[in-house]
């Protein structure tokens, strides 16, 4: 731009040198013959000159106009985030044309403080990293308290879903956590490795995998900062299943395994000798209100105590469970089971067994019950908090088992969680529980749970 002027300059400095040298001449023969013709030829040029100056100016203005419009154009609009594909090409070459592949998980952090009255639960076992009723102190050296901290609920899972054009539906769901066996220790690494949770393929109304039992109510769960809640009573098993759902009504054949309590009191034994699978039926209502749900169970129990030799006996269980709404913004949230077998259901297996031995080896199906209730409560868009209690108690022949085994156990929680946005947790729940043994013996766990999650 700072060029122009120089530019536009140059036509008239040689017009006006073209001037003075034909007018040169003029001054030095004045009033000569050629005047007129000198004159009209100076005009003539100096119309050249004119007209190659307004062309010129008419370019420029030209261009000026381009430039300014360009300048005023709106800018193109930007693709929409996530409009264009990461990869001209799926991710998954071998599914079927179609098929949906989604990923997700959540990051989870969790501390803890803990006080135990009869003597510390071992480092490095389950009770360190949530509530395990069964793994609370009796009898031990006296209180005492620690902290733990650990990310080993973090999860990933992948899932995969087709509509195939015979209206045939297939689905897949891989889902793993981080709670396996230690790879490091807490004074460096504190590695673990990934621990399979789910792993089950769906076609239309069949399931084949590995997954939540049928037994179990999902929706009836606690809304708990600790791991599981009200693991006093709740059904809590994953395990391989065969499972059809027709409406409200689902039937599955699900793995087998029976525990037992030796005679005496010993270290339970987990027997893996089943030949018949556990069945399992349940049946849910849903409505406005909430939903309930009735769930019953007939199992095999099966003991080789020695080879060549077995005893079994038959396991049943009914649980019901639901949730109730009580307004917009509360609702009540419950499970009550009982039966004879049904031991490894309750609590993770921790608690206790299926059977219980005698010094033959012959066994016995364990009767017992077990029920949680529990109230939730939002008081914003980003507070809530709950209030629940869980018990479960067995009926111990204590002249099979001594007095040393587990009768009951009990806890109370309350916690509050706050979400600032969506997706992102923060709570912290008080928690106190309670194991007594058939010896009237007790010991009683008080903890301080954290948690801090992130589900994407």
């Amino acid at each position: 731009m700072t060029q122009q002027p120089a530019a536009k300059a140059r036509p008239r400095l040689l017009a006006m040198a073209v001037v003075a040298a034909l007018a040169l001449p003029g001054a030095a023969f004045a009033q000569t013959a050629k005047e007129q013709e000198l004159e009209a030829r100076i005009a003539q040029l100096e119309a050249q000159v004119q007209a190659l100056l307004s062309q010129q100016q008419q370019t420029e203005t030209a261009v000026q106009e381009v430039r300014t419009a360009q300048a005023t154009q709106p800018a193109p609009a930007a693709a929409p985030a996530g409009s264009q594909p990461i990869q001209a090409t799926t991710i998954t070459p071998q599914a079927n044309p179609g098929t949906a592949f989604t990923v997700g998980g959540m990051i989870r952090i969790d501390g803890f403080a803990t006080k135990t009255t009869d003597g510390d639960i071992a480092k490095g076992t389950a009770g360190r990293d949530f509530y395990v009723p069964g793994a609370i102190p009796v009898g031990g050296d006296g209180p005492d308290t620690y902290m733990d901290a650990h990310a080993k609920f973090s999860r990933l899972w992948f899932d995969a879903s087709t509509v195939l054009d015979s209206g045939d539906k297939l689905g897949a769901r891989f889902e793993l956590d981080f709670f396996g066996g230690t790879l490091g220790n807490s004074a460096a690494t504190n590695t673990y490795g990934a621990t399979l949770r789910h792993a089950y393929l769906t076609y239309n109304n069949w399931l084949v995998g590995q997954t939540w039992s049928n037994f179990m109510d999902t929706n009836a769960l606690i809304d708990a900062v600790d791991f599981v809640g009200p693991t006093d009573a709740v059904v809590f098993v994953r395990q391989p299943q065969v499972r059809y759902t027709s409406g409200p009504w689902t039937v599955s054949l699900e793995s087998p395994e029976t525990t037992v309590q030796p005679f005496g009191g010993a270290a339970r034994v987990i027997a893996g000798d089943n030949s018949v699978p556990d069945v399992i039926a349940r049946y849910t209502h849903k409505g406005d209100w909430g939903h309930v749900s009735f769930a019953g169970m007939v199992r095999q129990l099966k003991y080789e105590p020695v080879p060549g030799t077995s005893s079994t006996d038959t396991g049943f269980g009914a649980t019901v469970s639901g949730l109730v709404k009580l307004g917009d913004s509360t609702d009540l949230r419950y499970q009550v089971s009982g039966g004879e077998g049904i031991g490894r259901y309750i609590g993770l297996a921790t608690i206790q067994q299926d059977a219980i031995a005698d010094a033959a080896g012959n066994i016995d199906a364990l009767g017992g019950w077990a029920g949680y209730f529990g109230v939730r409560q939002v008081f914003s868009p980003t507070v809530r908090g709950n209030l629940f209690y869980a018990r479960s108690q067995w009926d111990n022949d204590t002249a099979w088992t001594g007095f040393d085994v587990t009768r009951k156990v009990h806890s109370v929680h309350a916690n509050v969680i706050w979400s600032p946005v969506p997706k992102l947790d923060f709570g912290v729940e008080a928690i106190w529980g309670e194991r007594t043994l058939e010896s009237g013996a007790d010991g009683e766990l008080m903890r301080l749970h954290t948690m801090a999650r992130y589900s994407f």
